[in-house]
Formats: C-alpha cells, sequence, structure tokens
C-alpha cells in the first residue's frame, strides 16, 4: 500500500474533513472527536479504537464514502464515550460487542431521521442496530442488549452460526450484516480510571456545549443514549424526606404527623405527610463542589442525591442548584426534575465554603435560602458559623475523614 508522504497528508485531509462535517451537522459528535487523535495503521482489516485514538486501515479509508466516512466515526467516538472499551470485563467479547454496537448503531440512526442509508455500509450492507427483541438498540444500554443475546444464545444452540441467525438478522429476515469495526484493542484499557474519568468529563462537557447551543435541546442534538445516561445517575443513598424532614421542617413547611404517609408505611422512621395548605419544600439552595479533588463519580453522585431529593418529594421539592470551586457559579432555579436535569456542572479549581455564604450575602439577599445544602468532600478550610447568617446548613459529606465543626451532617458512600 502507497504510504508515501502525499498519500498519509491525503488521508489526513479526508479524516479532518469529516470532523468539520460532523461539528457542522453533528455537533455533539464532532465536539468528541476533537479529543482522538487518529491513526493509519494496516495491522486491522477496517477501524478501530483503544479509547485513545481510531485507525483505519488504509485500504479500507479509502474504500469509503464521505458519508460512510462520517458514519464510521461517530460510530467510533461513542463507543469511546460510552466507555465501551472499559466495560468488556469477562463479559464474552463477541456477544458485548455486537450489544455495543447495537446501541451505537441505533443511536447513530435515530440521530439521521431513521435513515438506513446513515449506518449502511456499501462493502457490508446494513448495519445492525436492532436488539434481540426486534426494537431499536437506543432503547436499551449495551448490556442490557449483552443480555437479551445471551437469552437468545441460550434458547437455541451455542456456535456462531446461531449468534448469526437469532441476533443479526430481525423477525422480518432482514439482514443486518456482522460488526465490520475491530474490537480487539477493548479490555486492554480495562481498570484505566483516569480514562473513564476523562472521558466522563469530555461527555458532559460536549453535553453542555450542546445544551448551550439549544437549551431545550427540542432538535435532539444529543443522542439518547447520552441524554439517559445524564438522567440515570447513580440512585440517591439519602433517605432526603427523613433528612429535610428533621433538618427544617420548622423553618421551611408545615407538617402533619397524622396521619401518616402511607408510602413509607413499611419505614422504620415515622414519617409526617404534607398539609394540604402547604404542599412544597421551596428555596432550598444545593451547592455541589465541583472542585479538583471532586473526581467525576463523586460529582455525578452528588448530582443524583439532588435528582434523588426531588424523586422523593415528588415535586413538592423546589430550590437552586449551584456548583463551587474556589468560585460560584450561578445558582439556577428548579421545580422539578426536567429543569434539574437542564443545570450541567461546571468548575474544577481550588474549594472555597466561604464563596457560597458571600454569594448568598450579595446576590441573595432579597430572597433568603430558607436553607443550604453542601455536597463536598470537606477538602477546604471551614468557615464560620457566623457566615452562614443563620441560615441552617446541611453538609453531605462523601467520606469519613473531614467533619464540619458546625452545621448537620450526613454521609455518602462513594
Amino acid at each position: 500500500m502507497d504510504m508515501s508522504r502525499e498519500k498519509t497528508n491525503e488521508y489526513v485531509k479526508r479524516l479532518l474533513l469529516s470532523r468539520m462535517r460532523l461539528l457542522s451537522n453533528h455537533g455533539f459528535y464532532g465536539l468528541l472527536l476533537m479529543h482522538m487523535k487518529f491513526a493509519i495503521d494496516d495491522s486491522f482489516e477496517t477501524a478501530a479504537t483503544n479509547g485513545e485514538r481510531i485507525s483505519f486501515n488504509p485500504e479500507f479509508l479509502e474504500s469509503l464514502s464521505d458519508r460512510e466516512l462520517d458514519f464510521i466515526l461517530m460510530h467510533e467516538v461513542l463507543h469511546v464515550a460510552l466507555q465501551h472499551c472499559l466495560r468488556v470485563g469477562d463479559k464474552d467479547k463477541e456477544q458485548f460487542n455486537i450489544a455495543c454496537d447495537i446501541v451505537v448503531n441505533s443511536n447513530i440512526l435515530k440521530d439521521n431521521d431513521m435513515k438506513i442509508s446513515s449506518i449502511t455500509l456499501y462493502e457490508y450492507g446494513e448495519s445492525m442496530h436492532l436488539a434481540p427483541d426486534g426494537k431499536e438498540g437506543y432503547n436499551y444500554t449495551a448490556e442490557q442488549v449483552y443480555g437479551m443475546i445471551g437469552a437468545a444464545m441460550g434458547n437455541k444452540c451455542n456456535d456462531n452460526q446461531s449468534l448469526k441467525e437469532n441476533v443479526i438478522y430481525n423477525k422480518d429476515g432482514k439482514g443486518q450484516s456482522a460488526t465490520w469495526d475491530d474490537h480487539s484493542q477493548w479490555g486492554s484499557t480495562a481498570g484505566n480510571n483516569k480514562l473513564k474519568e476523562i472521558w466522563t468529563k469530555r461527555l458532559m462537557d460536549a453535553a453542555e456545549a450542546i445544551s448551550i447551543k439549544d437549551p431545550s435541546n427540542s432538535r435532539g442534538l444529543l443522542p439518547l443514549c447520552v441524554q439517559r445516561l445524564i438522567k440515570e445517575l447513580t440512585n440517591p443513598q439519602t433517605d432526603w424526606r427523613t433528612i429535610l424532614n428533621e433538618f427544617v421542617q420548622e423553618e421551611i413547611c408545615d407538617y402533619s404527623f397524622s396521619p401518616p404517609d402511607r408510602r413509607f408505611v413499611d419505614s422504620p422512621f415515622f414519617l409526617p405527610d404534607f398539609n394540604e395548605k402547604e404542599d412544597r419544600v421551596e428555596d432550598i439552595l444545593f451547592m455541589i463542589d465541583t472542585s479538583a479533588s471532586m473526581s467525576d463519580d463523586m460529582i455525578a453522585l452528588a448530582y443524583s442525591e439532588v435528582k434523588g431529593a426531588i424523586d422523593q418529594f415528588d415535586g413538592k421539592l423546589k430550590g437552586w442548584l449551584g456548583f463551587f470551586d474556589a468560585a460560584v457559579t450561578e445558582p439556577v432555579e428548579f421545580v422539578d426534575e426536567e429543569s434539574l436535569l437542564s443545570i450541567l456542572p461546571r468548575g474544577g479549581g481550588g474549594t472555597s465554603f466561604h464563596v457560597i455564604f458571600d454569594y448568598v450575602k450579595e446576590f441573595m439577599s432579597d430572597k433568603k435560602p430558607a436553607s443550604i445544602v453542601i455536597l463536598t468532600d470537606g477538602y477546604a478550610p471551614w468557615p464560620d458559623e457566623s457566615d452562614a447568617d443563620d441560615i441552617p446548613v446541611l453538609w453531605i459529606i462523601n467520606n469519613e475523614e473531614t467533619n464540619p465543626p458546625w452545621g448537620k451532617v450526613a454521609r455518602l458512600r462513594v
């Protein structure tokens, strides 16, 4: 294969032009591709990624039309963004590869108005996008599709021909081509927590940038799988009803202990129910620490806890969500889960708790928070209690090492 400087420059130009098209037409993918390195490598038959670069066999690259090349780059970078390379574990590699391809291709198909041509390669045909139950793969995670494939295999036989007959082909017999990209490098970066953190942040940054471009996301600029990742964070550990009821009930809401809330009859706590005259817990300021000492997983956990508070109060909770490191990101008001999920984390510098109370005094004096809930690792100098200006403060700490000298404290397990 001719790998002269002139030929190499031609390949590089094609890849960069494809990335530019995607930045224009599919901004989310284009932004993610800005972080990827490209390589020409004839040790692969087609295309491959290891989570850090996308490699192309030169003959395969030459065989692709511009539309097909755009699809390949979207396919590979979405594998990386969803961390498929890091999630193989002890799964059957062939079945997991197929599951990941189904999810990725279906999301790309959805982002292209369900035009099959957008995921079709001249040499390989229509890329597989249907789960074994006949539904589009974008409805599921890779692990869910993997489970379906395992079940389908168990119901038939355990050879590759059965896999192709029962997974790659849909119910009406129309063919979907087998996986065409090379996943042989998957698992080589397994356990690389640094790479996981990097791509989690890149995904969130790209989602934030797209949301700024179109705050309503009404045009579907974020793939469904990414929207699901943002919405379906970890389940909250905190019994927010119990904590907030005990913490601020006298300040923010009128409760009745007769009768108790029927939804919690099996709980060891005797929880109050809301009086009809006052059906909201209002004006709580949630502040999430996004300083450099907070990993992406820690921030996601804190964010999930705030979402969990809204879920547990069934829409009867509203307030503000802000972020802080050495400065405060202006808190944004939320009234329900949908409005909360439009608020994306920012930060990454040093940590100061003082900035929270300074912000409240300067910008929220007309309507002070009824209480302040601070989710943090606590690695910063503690402010004086007088800085809170008599506003109740609840510290949600993600470790056992740091101990606030004042205020109420609850712990999270990371």
